[in-house]
């Protein structure tokens, strides 16, 4: 079992940043393909950024302003914020699994509960 615990949302200006934290629990970290996703009101479930012992993708709506990372010592996935836009609000969530392709798609095993962003023009 993996538990995920998302933090470091709020609110901020257009223009500013956020670091979102992702702490998982178990031992096994390093195995699991983690990924973010963020949720607007009235919109679907949007899969922004993975990182895997393959690499990191992006998706087109953040790549050049968002950066995925993680520490594995710390059990933790990071997702750097730069230049916030009011439709960045959201919810953001991270995902874990083992399988690549099911984190990107949306079918990850274990989901945080998200945190609450809001970007303010």
């Amino acid at each position: 079992q993996v538990q995920l615990i998302e933090s470091g949302g709020g609110l901020v200006q257009a223009g500013g940043s956020l670091r979102l934290s992702c702490a998982a629990s178990g031992r096994t970290f390093g195995n699991y393909a983690m990924a973010w996703f963020r949720q607007a009101p009235g919109k679907e479930r949007e899969f922004l950024a993975v990182i895997s012992w393959s690499g990191v993708y992006y998706a087109d709506s953040v790549k050049g302003r968002f950066a995925i990372s993680r520490d594995n010592a710390k059990n933790t996935v990071y997702l750097q914020m730069n230049s916030l836009k009011p439709e960045d609000t959201a919810v953001y969530s991270c995902a874990a699994d083992v399988v690549y392709s099911t984190v990107v798609s949306g079918s990850a095993h274990y989901w945080g509960q998200g945190t609450q962003v809001t970007v303010s023009s």
